[in-house]
């Protein structure tokens, strides 16, 4: 009785989570795994109880898991793509990924990374399965029906690879034994578009919301980041209990630690001898972790990290003040890994770069709380995250992106070419646009919407997501207005955290705020390769009235800001709505008299801007002064006149 009594008290507390959740339903589920490491053999034992809560209206005849560490086997799908895509030369540097490279070949048989699966049963019943190299088809005996949930208990082995990408063991560069993410043998999302089997090839990850609960028994002498809140700190110390610095003296070989977390969707913990941990108690807030590599003999070390805690602690109430409320009750720097990744309520970084701390502490807010499906739309995750890093590093350092730009024509005082570029770029987010401008400029360029793993080069694939996916937000102000893409931004998070939105989520939530039709601006800049080029035409007198035509040059159609300067030093900004908009925003420059003009028909090529002074009292006439607008050639946006 008590068994059955536990198992419908935790069906109906998932229903009761699947009712509470809105607009679309999302799967559940709860994880409680116990692992034991063996540090000799660097092999891992594991036991996974797992509670799936089919939440949609369909019959799963099977279900399907991740098991990333098959990838690190020569001749898998990532060794063999890398090094194919390594045969291709861009800017004189081989494709490939520089950290994977053809390491996964020359793996030996004790490098190599693996999950097998030894049993797996569900409702007590064994399963049969079938391996397809990462993914783990389950073809079910019963189906789980809709609205039902069903207990999938598994037995399974795994070994620790060689690091080589995000996850393994004895990373040369960090000193760090143990990085493990993607550990575990992870079921896969199945949502309103089906299952989502995605083999692991090189990029990220989609998951499913719920509860975890890890138990890790290791060496006695290992101390552990991860994931979730250390429920035993009594029993650990080491900074994780208040009263005591160091690891609790035990006297066996082994000890346990033990993590929970909860409505996360993935979990990731790191282990080694000689990490130390700093800690950061943010009032009505969360504890922040940082757990790094001791290095003997070095204080700068120790600085550069105490320097991360420090900045994440600085920066948290901007952070929520811009992009909302960090609802964990913990988050950890860790390092590990191969550069930075991100994870529910931790990340791995390799070192203490305080731009990689920002950008990982952004994806707690555009994936860990969003969770968009990454494979599908990389830039919402990515592009979005790389945006709020551009923010969150101006409010730290007090200077914007375009600083860097700057900083290089000291270096260079006569590179003309710096010059132009500098002169080109917005005032933040100058990285972007550069990077954006360059990729255009290569002939690479793919749609934003090409599924992650199926770019034709890496350059394309880190350019659209990062750089094309940040430029989309800043431009988006050009387009509605800064003040209101900033609201936007916190309308989205309040109104999809949790609920894995999509790109067109996302426009719903613009377009309600803004009161502006933007589903023109999602297909062109995500679907298509077109490019924005706007020129000043030419410029005459008519009857007393003087004249400027516009042209647009390129093939994406956009709305325009026109600035005019006239001799006696007065000003005026003629804004021409798009006619896909129904709708203008509102004005910006509240030192700049502004007059909004008839909307510009996306089919006419041209447009005539009529302003009542003489044509000779004209010293400067510029579209976008604000420089937000991705024209790929802004050398035919301003005329200056010397009547």
């Amino acid at each position: 009785m008590r068994k059955i009594f536990l198992l419908f008290t935790i069906y109906f507390s998932l229903f009761i989570k699947a009712d509470a959740q809105s607009e679309r339903w999302q799967q559940s589920v709860k994880y409680t795994m116990v692992v034991d490491v063996d540090t000799l053999s660097n092999k891992l034992f594991g036991k996974q109880k797992l509670v799936y809560q089919n939440n949609s209206t369909d019959k799963l005849d099977k279900v399907f898991y991740h098991l990333y560490w098959n990838a690190f086997q020569p001749n898998s799908s990532m060794d063999v793509r890398s090094r194919e895509l390594g045969k291709q030369m861009i800017n004189g540097r081989p494709d490939w990924d520089g950290r994977v490279k053809d390491r996964i070949l020359n793996l030996q048989p004790n490098e190599i990374g693996y999950q097998k699966i030894i049993s797996l049963k569900m409702n007590g019943v064994s399963q049969n399965f079938k391996y397809h190299e990462t993914i783990l088809e389950v073809d079910l005996k019963t189906p789980i029906m809709p609205k039902t949930a069903v207990v999938f208990e598994m037995e399974f082995e795994a070994q620790v690879p060689l690091q080589v990408r995000r996850s393994g063991r004895d990373n040369p560069k960090t000193g760090v034994k143990y990085s493990m993410s993607q550990w575990y043998p992870k079921m896969c999302e199945y949502d309103y578009e089906g299952w989502h089997p995605t083999p692991y090839v090189a990029r990220e990850f989609y998951g499913v919301w719920g509860d975890f609960d890890v138990t890790i028994n290791i060496a006695s002498n290992y101390k552990l980041g991860g994931t979730g809140v250390l429920v035993n700190a009594s029993e650990i110390g080491w900074g994780y209990d208040k009263t005591l610095d160091s690891l609790k003296s035990i006297n066996t070989k082994k000890r346990t630690w033990h993590f929970v977390g909860k409505n996360i969707h993935d979990f990731v913990w790191a282990a080694d001898p000689d990490f130390k941990h700093l800690v950061r108690n943010v009032t009505n807030g969360p504890v922040l972790h940082v757990i790094y590599n001791d290095q003997p003999n070095n204080p700068a070390n120790d600085t550069a990290w105490a320097k991360v805690a420090d900045a994440a602690y600085k920066t948290l109430p901007f952070i929520e003040k811009n992009f909302g409320k960090y609802p964990y009750p913990q988050y950890s720097f860790i390092q590990g890994g191969d550069g930075g990744m991100e994870y529910p309520m931790a990340t791995l970084i390799s070192g203490p770069s305080l731009g990689t701390v920002f950008h990982e502490w952004m994806h707690s807010w555009y994936q860990m709380m969003l969770a968009t499906n990454e494979s599908m739309y990389a830039w919402l995750d990515e592009g979005f995250t790389s945006f709020a890093e551009d923010l969150v590093s101006k409010f730290y350092n007090n200077f914007s992106s375009n600083k860097e730009y700057v900083d290089a024509l000291k270096d260079d005082p006569n590179n003309e070419g710096l010059k132009k570029l500098v002169a080109s770029l917005p005032e933040d987010h100058a990285g972007s646009y550069a990077s954006y401008f360059s990729l255009v400029r290569s002939g690479l360029e793919e749609p934003m919407s090409t599924h992650a793993d199926h770019y034709n080069n890496n350059f394309a694939y880190s350019v659209d997501a990062y750089s094309k996916g940040e430029v989309f937000l800043e431009q988006l102000g050009y387009i509605i207005g800064a003040k209101t893409r900033d609201k936007v931004l916190i309308d989205y998070y309040n109104q999809w955290k949790y609920k894995h939105p999509n790109a067109q989520d996302f426009i719903n939530v613009a377009e309600k705020r803004s009161g502006m039709k933007l589903d023109w601006y999602k297909e062109y800049w995500t679907q298509t390769t077109k490019t924005i080029d706007y020129s000043i035409d030419s410029l005459w007198e008519d009857n007393g009235e003087s004249k400027i035509r516009i042209k647009r040059m390129g093939q994406l159609p956009m709305p325009i800001d026109l600035k005019i300067t006239f001799k006696d030093g007065s000003t005026e900004m003629h804004i021409m709505p798009l006619n896909l908009m129904f709708g203008n925003k509102v004005q910006e420059d509240s030192l700049t008299p502004t007059i909004t003009e008839e909307e510009w028909r996306w089919t006419h090529p041209t447009y005539i801007v009529t302003f009542k002074k003489r044509l000779t009292d004209l010293k400067v006439a510029e579209i976008d002064p604000s420089k937000r607008m991705a024209d790929v050639n802004r050398s035919n946006n301003l005329i200056e006149l010397n009547w």
